[in-house]
């Protein structure tokens, strides 16, 4: 039995893996880059956010996932957090649980979560081919599939597609997968960014680096809310970013981004008449105090002068002058402060790829195509997307994982 994986990344790589311990088979991965995880290297910020402690429960996982969820339920069922433990333990890599159920190797090095991968393979006889772009896919009449590189070509009886999306495309995630679905008429849902800073049409170049927690960011279009998400945000030079900013842009990136409005409650956990009282007892302490010096009992510093040109109070203003329709507007811009979408950045900026291979043309049970059989999927490259947190990079582990264990025994 002859597998073939295209793709040395987190799916790929588990793909590789699981496929191999199928003693029949002989597995070959071929990677385009001159070292595997390329991708895997930089998330987390090079911490490698591996898992979250919501794949415990398949349930519980999956309202993290963006696009196709129940598609996902067997892989993830299959592949759960303590499965993940079972097969870092198995190699020596120790994890870490954090806020938010998020889990990382306790070195805080990416690099050895490859690491791991890389000998969990190697000492599993897979055949690794660095340096080595797949060209061309192609179904032969005896049902083999042959797999064109470096001038070169090989026949397999299975091939596993893990070539990612279109994000970060510096780590070789060139949109090569959706090039080699299209050659067997395997439709792709249009790729999108995810997970992705949103650019703004006021001018934020004052606000970039600020960092704003325990803050409420809502998307309304038209009027309607669209979602909303509590948590930690940063200001960019032209737009938000952060963890709250990211999930949502999963959520607009089918909208019209430059038709939404984007509100900050910046004291989410207090009420409208709640801080109209704390006001008005600040006035009674501190009549005679400016607007401005007010503000930084409420404000980060950095946000004070944007704020006040957004308010309309001047900042040299008394407490005690201040009218009550001024003091409405600060209360309401304290709970709303409104921005406008432009649109979202480019799919290159984005932590993963919204789109991809259609996952009604897969089965979910085994990742392989319905279409051609012996050819599979898993990982970015399939039309599924979630949340930040290490769902991403759990979900590519388990799909990669089923598609390997059902690659491997595709003629048995």
């Amino acid at each position: 039995m002859r597998v073939a994986i295209i793709g040395g990344g987190a799916a790929g790589l588990m793909a590789a893996y699981f496929a191999a311990q199928n003693k029949k088979a002989k597995v070959t991965l071929f990677e385009q880059n001159e070292k595997l995880g390329k991708k895997i290297y930089i998330t987390g910020k090079g911490r490698c956010n591996i898992s979250n402690t919501a794949s415990r429960e398949p349930y519980e996982f999956l309202k993290n996932v963006v696009n196709n969820n129940k598609f996902l339920y067997s892989a993830i069922n299959n592949f759960t957090y303590y499965d993940l433990c079972d097969f870092c333990e198995q190699f020596g890599l120790k994890l870490n649980v954090e806020r938010g159920g998020r889990v990382f190797p306790a070195s805080n090095k990416s690099s050895d979560v490859i690491k791991m991968l890389e000998i969990a393979c190697t000492k599993s006889g897979v055949n690794i081919k660095l340096n080595s772009k797949v060209l061309k896919l192609e179904k032969l009449d005896d049902g083999d599939i042959e797999v064109e590189f470096k001038n070169q070509v090989m026949d397999f009886d299975s091939v596993i597609i893990c070539t990612g999306g279109f994000s970060y495309r510096a780590t070789g995630s060139d949109g090569d997968g959706y090039k080699f679905a299209k050659s067997f008429s395997i439709n792709v849902v249009n790729p999108k960014p995810a997970l992705v800073p949103i650019a703004l049409k006021e001018n934020v170049a004052s606000l970039e680096g600020l960092s704003l927690k325990n803050v409420q960011l809502t998307s309304k279009l038209d009027g309607k809310i669209i979602k909303s998400f509590f948590g930690e945000m940063l200001f960019t030079k032209d737009g938000i970013s952060g963890p709250i900013a990211l999930s949502m842009s999963s959520f607009v990136n089918n909208l019209q981004i430059d038709k939404m409005k984007f509100e900050i409650d910046l004291k989410p956990s207090v009420s409208f008449s709640e801080l109209e009282n704390r006001f008005l007892k600040d006035v009674s302490n501190s009549p005679n105090i400016n607007f401005k010096n007010l503000l930084k009992d409420y404000l980060p510093k950095s946000l004070i002068d944007y704020f006040i040109q957004e308010v309309k109070i001047p900042a040299d203003k008394k407490l005690n002058s201040i009218t009550t329709v001024e003091r409405k507007q600060f209360i309401n811009t304290l709970k709303c402060l409104q921005f406008s979408g432009k649109k979202l950045y480019d799919v290159d900026m984005g932590i993963i790829t919204s789109g991809g291979v259609n996952v009604n043309e897969i089965n979910p049970s085994t990742m392989e195509s319905k279409k051609v059989k012996g050819l599979y999927f898993a990982g970015e490259v399939l039309d599924v997307d979630a949340l930040t947190g290490g769902f991403n990079l759990h979900l590519a582990f388990a799909t990669g994982k089923l598609a390997g264990m059902n690659a491997s025994k595709y003629k048995e």
